[in-house]
């Protein structure tokens, strides 16, 4: 694996991570039992915690570009 592949390979695995992790803890003002300000949306979030969220995604990327190239390098995976 060229490493042009293997960046693309982890950015692919990164963003479909982050948008499986973005919604792990997520409550809006209603569930948060705070009051909503007019001309604010109710269902956004009271606090995201974003860095947590790209640090976490982060963390399992890694985990499973690993697994992923290990599969490469042994012939388990064969790129097209």
């Amino acid at each position: 694996m060229s490493i042009t592949s293997g960046i693309a390979i982890y950015f692919i695995i990164w963003w479909v991570t982050l948008f499986m992790v973005l919604p792990f803890g997520v409550q809006n003002a209603h569930e948060a039992g705070q009051q909503v300000d007019a001309g604010h949306d109710a269902g956004a979030p009271v606090n995201p915690r974003i860095l947590q969220k790209v640090l976490i995604t982060t963390a399992i990327a890694t985990v499973l570009f690993a697994i992923v190239y290990w599969s490469i390098v042994n012939g388990i995976l064969v790129p097209a």
